[in-house]
């Protein structure tokens, strides 16, 4: 009845279908861990955005690294920008994906150390190879507030650290680099300010976070499980109908030799 399980077409179609079913079910489990992990960072965002804020020197000193746990944590400092250091972070975007540029300021704390503060956006206006005019940041002492980020690397950002750039121009935040050149103790990590906000809206303040896309890796999950759960049952559909089939073909065939003989 079965026999025709044993045809080449069908030996093809099974091993297919033994197949898929692991295959599926691996991309289920893939895609059960990127929904835990992304769930994971945005608990972390969640968490350190709505934590109390704190001085910066609690979490950050020179030379060391800032932790996942603290990135986007919000701190304070108190001391006085340096913009005659200023530099400019090229190929940055604002939230319209407009190119421009990043406004990197030295910002000098009462004990002589340095937090590098992520003022914000500019755009680019036309070449970008000169130094562009940036609105000047709050004179004297000032209190300013941020969100802790880690340093920028290629490797975490994807951005080519680019050598011979325009005077006054860097491709990433990387508090090791900004202590060579300012010749300084540098605060690990930098800052991204949220307060005070700049006077008619530049440089345009970085926006807030967003949450990654977890729940939609979570429904990709559902779906390679269903998937690998449909294999087998259509499967076993298609050996039906075609038991089926081969059983009225059959039943045809013997039909014209039951017929009796006319006299």
């Amino acid at each position: 009845m079965y026999r025709f399980l044993m045809s080449r077409q069908w030996v093809i179609v099974t091993l297919v279908a033994i197949a898929l079913i692991p295959t599926m079910i691996e991309l289920g489990i893939w895609q059960m861990h990127r929904y835990e992990m992304r769930s994971a960072r945005n608990q972390l965002v969640s968490d350190a955005l709505a934590a109390k804020s704190v001085p910066v020197e609690q979490l950050a000193s020179p030379g060391n690294a800032v932790t996942s746990a603290e990135r986007y944590r919000t701190v304070t400092a108190t001391g006085t920008f340096d913009t005659s250091r200023e530099v400019v972070v090229r190929r940055r975007v604002n939230s319209d994906d407009e190119v421009g540029f990043h406004v990197l300021t030295p910002f000098v704390l009462t004990d002589g150390k340095v937090l590098l503060v992520n003022r914000g956006w500019i755009p680019a206006n036309g070449a970008q190879t000169a130094f562009p005019k940036i609105p000047a940041p709050p004179a004297g002492r000032t209190t300013v507030t941020g969100r802790l980020m880690p340093d920028e690397t290629t490797a975490a950002s994807g951005i080519k650290n680019v050598k011979g750039l325009p005077d006054r121009q860097i491709m990433l935040i990387n508090s090791a680099e900004e202590a060579q050149r300012l010749d300084a103790q540098v605060l690990g990590g930098y800052i991204q300010q949220t307060a005070p906000e700049a006077k008619g809206d530049t440089p345009q303040q970085i926006s807030d976070p967003g949450k990654e896309d977890a729940p939609l890796n979570y429904a990709y999950m559902i779906q390679w499980w269903l998937f690998a759960a449909a294999v087998p049952v259509g499967w076993w559909v298609l050996v039906r109908r075609e038991r089926r089939d081969r059983a009225e073909a059959a039943t045809g065939a013997a039909a014209p030799e039951a017929e009796p003989a006319t006299v």
